[in-house]
C-alpha cells in the first residue's frame, strides 16, 4: 500500500474518516469500505494511547492509512502517535513558523529532528521502518486561527511540513463566525482560498474537514485530504435514516 506522501506525490486526493470512538470495531468497518486513510482523534475523542494502538492494528488489518490528531503540538504526543504505527500526524493549534518547526522535528529523526526511537508497535510491522520513516511520515500542522492564517506562507516555508489541514470550527470561531454558520460566509471562503493558494505556492497538500456534505466541493477546489465523515456522525446519521424508514 503507497503512503498518502505517494500519494499525494502522484497528484491524487486522499478521502477518508475521523475516528472520535475507541472502538477496533469500528476502525476496521471504516477501512473495509473504502477511504483513503482514516485518522484517529486523541484532541477531541476518546482514544488513549493504549485505545490508539488497536485502532491502528484494527484500520491497517481493514486495508487501510492511519494518521492521528494528536492532543498537542509536543513531542511526546507526537512521538506516542508514530511510534503505535501512525504514518502521519495533525497538529493542532500550530500558529508560526517555529511551531511548525517543532512539530516537523518532534516527527522525524536525527539528524533532521528531535524523534526520540522506539517505534514499537510501527517498528514491529515494517521492516527497515527506522532508516525509512523520515521519507515516509506525514506532518501536517492545522491551520484553525487567524494567527495561523497571516502566518500562513511562513509555516508553509517550514522543510518538512507534507500539508496543512484546516480546523473549520476554530478558524471560524478565530474569525467571529459561529459554529454552523462558517462555510457560506464569505470572510471564510476567502480564508479557504487564502490556504489553498498558499499550498498552491509552496507545493504543500491543502488539507480541511469537510463533513456535511462539503467533501465533493472542497475536492473540486485543490484538496488533497479530506475527512468525508466521522464514524459517530455516520452511525447516528445512519440509524437516524434506519428508523425513519422503521416509522414511515
Amino acid at each position: 500500500m503507497t503512503t498518502l506522501r505517494e500519494m499525494w506525490a502522484d497528484g491524487q486526493q486522499a478521502v477518508g474518516v475521523w475516528l472520535m470512538s475507541p472502538s477496533v470495531v469500528t476502525a476496521e468497518a471504516a477501512a473495509r469500505s473504502g477511504v483513503d486513510f482514516v485518522c484517529a482523534d486523541l484532541q477531541h475523542g476518546v482514544l488513549d494511547p493504549m485505545a490508539l494502538v488497536g485502532v491502528v492494528q484494527a484500520a491497517l488489518l481493514g486495508g487501510t492509512r492511519v494518521v492521528a490528531r494528536v492532543a498537542w503540538n509536543d513531542p511526546v504526543h507526537i512521538g506516542t502517535a508514530l511510534d503505535a504505527g501512525c504514518e502521519g500526524v495533525i497538529v493542532p493549534m500550530v500558529n508560526s513558523a517555529d511551531e511548525a518547526a517543532a512539530a516537523v522535528k518532534s516527527a522525524r529523526y536525527a539528524p533532521i529532528g528531535w524523534r526520540s526511537f522506539g517505534p514499537l508497535m510501527a517498528g514491529m510491522r515494517r521492516e527497515g521502518y527506522a532508516a525509512a520513516a523520515n521519507d515516509t511520515v506525514a506532518v501536517i500542522p492545522m491551520i484553525e486561527t487567524a494567527a495561523a492564517l497571516r502566518h500562513i506562507d511562513d509555516i508553509l516555508s517550514v522543510p518538512g511540513v507534507d500539508a496543512v489541514y484546516i480546523g473549520p470550527d476554530d478558524l471560524g470561531l478565530s474569525m467571529g463566525l459561529p459554529v454552523g454558520t462558517r462555510d457560506e460566509h464569505p470572510l471564510f471562503a476567502e480564508a479557504i482560498r487564502t490556504v489553498l493558494e498558499a499550498c498552491s505556492r509552496h507545493g504543500v497538500v491543502a488539507g480541511t474537514h469537510a463533513t456535511g456534505g462539503w467533501a465533493a466541493r472542497r475536492r473540486e477546489q485543490g484538496f488533497q485530504l479530506l475527512a468525508a465523515v466521522s464514524d459517530v456522525g455516520a452511525m447516528e446519521a445512519g440509524i437516524a435514516d434506519e428508523l425513519r424508514r422503521a416509522r414511515s
